[in-house]
Formats: structure tokens, sequence, C-alpha cells
């Protein structure tokens, strides 16, 4: 073969390489996704606000947490509407949607790149392709959209005992903890989000996939639905126990440059098993299962006739 003729192929090979690579950073998946992601949590918020009183009330080494102030979901819907109005059921809703702006963008975007780069067609995709895939792309936007969650989480403990709105709280903790404050809980942060997003996009997937190719249902609705009830009680199972420890991380301040509560994470899991139970690692769950199942098939119906619409 002549050389022209080599390098030409050579060329041709690699302009079909870059092609491949560009065509898989579609920007549309991240602007889907950050929408569908702000419509699910303005859906879902207040069933996620009873999930973190939930799981910050009971803290033996906690003297502002130690009362049981609440027995489960609706109750504490009701306790809370009562004593602190309906209004503080969105308590953090503006840090929730500033996150779901930031993380929910960068979460599904980063997650369908990452795939179409692997392989080219999503009738070729593998579960091992889809986990890694979601794993990595939970590590990367959660630790980007960190002090957001922060925000929303001391913002939905402290309800109407809060001062401020969203940008005086992030000043407030800037000033008293510093840049550490903002990216506090950020390893478990990370970890959760490694687990929820590597779990639940995946199943989603899997489980639309199975649907369609037994023939039991076609691309419909309830296809959408019904893999996205089942993605969310997956990730639910997964996710408590580290949710319950990253909230209470975030959720506790610094006082005289130390932990009020607990020294780490690891101590924290120790901790809240030693003084409360096994079973206080699944405190909130009923609350964080309720939430995920509904955010996930509002995000997904969401999700997909947005991307039907192909503006």
């Amino acid at each position: 073969m002549p050389k022209h003729y080599a390098f030409e192929k050579c060329d041709l090979c690699s302009q079909k390489k870059e092609e491949s690579i560009m065509s898989a950073l579609n920007w549309k998946p991240f602007i889907y996704g950050g929408l569908a992601s702000i419509t699910a949590e303005c859906g879902t918020f207040p069933i996620d606000l009873t999930k973190t009183r939930l799981q910050v009330q009971g803290q033996v080494n906690d003297a502002k947490y130690k009362e049981i102030r609440y027995r489960g979901m609706v109750h504490a819907l009701v306790r809370i509407c009562k004593e602190e109005g309906l209004k503080a059921l969105y308590s953090g809703i503006a840090p929730a949607m500033l996150r779901q702006a930031s993380y929910g963008t960068i979460k599904i975007g980063t997650y369908q790149s990452l795939k179409r780069m692997i392989v080219e067609r999503p009738e070729d995709e593998t579960l091992m392709i889809n986990v890694l895939c979601g794993i990595l792309s939970g590590v990367i936007s959660s630790s980007i959209a960190n002090p957001t969650d922060v925000l929303k989480i001391r913002m939905q403990a402290q309800g109407s005992m809060i001062q401020g709105g969203m940008m005086g709280n992030f000043i407030q903790i800037y000033q008293k903890e510093g840049t550490k404050g903002l990216w506090k809980g950020v390893s478990l942060t990370a970890q959760r989000a490694a687990i929820v997003v590597g779990v639940e996009l995946p199943v989603y997937d899997l489980t639309k996939k199975h649907i369609i190719v037994s023939g039991f249902m076609g691309d419909t609705v309830y296809t959408h639905f019904l893999s996205s009830f089942t993605c969310g009680l997956a990730g639910a199972i997964a996710s408590n126990p580290v949710d319950v420890v990253r909230t209470r991380m975030m959720n506790q301040s610094q006082r005289n440059g130390t932990h009020s509560s607990y020294k780490g994470t690891l101590n924290c899991l120790l901790q809240t098993w030693k003084n409360e139970g096994f079973f206080a690692l699944y405190k909130g769950f009923w609350p964080n299962w309720l939430r995920l199942g509904p955010w996930n098939i509002i995000f997904f119906l969401t999700y997909e006739q947005l991307k039907k619409l192909d503006f």
C-alpha cells in the first residue's frame, strides 16, 4: 500500500474518533437533566424535609437534636405545619434548586456522555458500563455541588429557627467555618452519590430495557413509571445509611475549631450505631424511598418528554 494512502487512512480514523467523541459530548442531556431535576425537586421537597428532620433527631451526644420530636413522616409533616406553618415545608428550597441546577445538570450530562464515549449505541450498553459511568458522574457532580447541599440540609433541619436567606446563610457558614465548612461531608456526599447514581441510573436503564425487550410493554409512560419506581427503591435501600451520616455531619456546626458532636464520618457512623442501634442508620427510610420513587418518576418522565421535544 502506498504511503500516502496509509496516512489518509490514519487521518480518516483519527477524524472519525474525534467526531465520535464530539457527538458523545452532547449538550442536550445536560440541559434536559438540569430542567428535569429542578422539576422533580420542587414536586417532592416537603418529603425530603421530613427525611432530614427524622435523620437528625435522637442524637444522644447533641443536646440540640436529642429530643425525638417526630414519630414518622406523616407526624413530621403535620407537626411542622402546625408549629412552623406551611412555608416551613419549603425551608431550604432555594439551595435545593441551585443544587439540582448544578448537580442534576452535571450528573445526567456526564452519565450520558460517558456512556456514548464507551459504546456508540444504547443497545450495546452493559450493566458494568452503566454502573461505572453512574459512579463517576455521581462523584464528579456531587463534589462540585457540595456547598449547596450543606446549605439545604442546614436550612431544612433548623426550619423557622434559622435566620436569613440562602445568601445570608452561605456567608455565615463561610465566615464561621471557612471554605472547609462549605465542603463539609464532601467525601460522604461523593460516596452517597456514587451509590445512588451507580445504582439508580443503571437500574432504570436495565429495567426499561428488559421491559421493552421482553415485549411486556413498549416505550411508554407506564414503562418509565415502573422503571423509575424500581430504581428509586434500589437507591433508597443502598444509600440510606450513608445518607443519615452525611446529614448529621453536614448539619453540625463547628465551635471553637472543633466538631460539636462527631470527630469524623466513621465516628458518626459508629456513635449512631452504638447509641441508637443499627436501625438508626435507616432513619428516614420511608420518606427517603417515598421521595426517591416520585422524584425519579417525575424526573424521568420530564427527561423523556424533553428528549422527544428535542429543542
